[in-house]
């Protein structure tokens, strides 16, 4: 595979940092945008982004926070970006956006592309299969898809109910027993809601495991969960990008 550093287009035309990874082949490959997680554009982050590009797709985990602290180690970002209130939706949707665009530009690419995102990307996740058109959401245990948050909740974060309407593609979810945020009841919620909507969807639930349980750098990780999740994922992508 190749991979690095690239540049990309995303909301507002800003020039923002991404991390591309991909098969050295001709293709044509489907591909996958990664949202990272709350903790920022991290070593981890990157190393799923290549193992996407090892089962053969073309990955894209763009920066969120590039504009909040460009260049910056991912914790001084990420304690930065939560300061100033975190990620805005409708920017957040114009990166995703943006990523997308990149890739189905590719000549490597088929012009499918899904999204994935662990922890506050999965609600992202499931926010930019509300507003573009994708072909695949995959849900990391993302906290407030649904519900609100506490009052004492340190960024302004609201439900996604009156938005999956839109859901034009299926949905994958991701979730552990003991989590809380979310928690079953959550997952129990959306997973109605959805059904009402008509989305497709496919929800996994693992004992044993709590939020992060695919962060293999956190005590949070959990390996027999987290390779049956990354199975139904590689399943997943193979019916809707493969």
């Amino acid at each position: 595979m190749t991979a690095g550093t690239i540049s990309i287009a995303g909301a507002g035309g800003d020039e923002i940092e991404a991390y591309f990874a991909a098969p050295a082949g001709a293709g044509p490959y489907g591909a996958v945008v990664l949202i990272h997680h709350m903790p920022g554009y991290d070593r981890w982050s990157k190393e799923v982004a290549r193992r996407f590009a090892a089962d053969g797709y073309l990955a894209l985990l763009p920066n969120l926070y590039s504009r909040e602290a460009p260049g910056a180690d991912p914790d001084d970002a990420a304690a930065l970006a939560r300061k100033r209130g975190g990620v805005p939706d409708q920017r957040l949707v114009g990166d995703v956006g943006g990523a997308a665009d990149h890739l189905r530009r590719l000549p490597t690419s088929n012009g499918k592309v899904a999204v994935i995102g662990h922890c506050s990307g999965g609600r992202q996740a499931v926010l930019a299969g509300c507003n573009l058109q994708l072909q695949g959401v995959v849900d990391c245990y993302g906290a407030f898809v649904t519900g609100t948050p506490p009052a004492d909740y340190p960024l302004p974060v609201t439900g996604l109910e009156d938005q999956l309407a839109n859901l034009s593609c299926p949905v994958l979810g991701m979730f552990g027993v003991e989590d809380s945020r979310p928690s079953p009841e959550d997952v129990a919620t959306l997973d109605r809601l959805l059904t009402e909507h008509g989305v497709a969807h496919e929800f996994h639930s693992y004992d044993g495991a709590g939020h992060g349980f695919f962060a293999t750098d956190r005590p949070s990780y959990r390996q027999q969960q987290a390779v049956d999740g990354y199975a139904r994922i590689a399943d997943f992508f193979a019916r809707t990008i493969g």
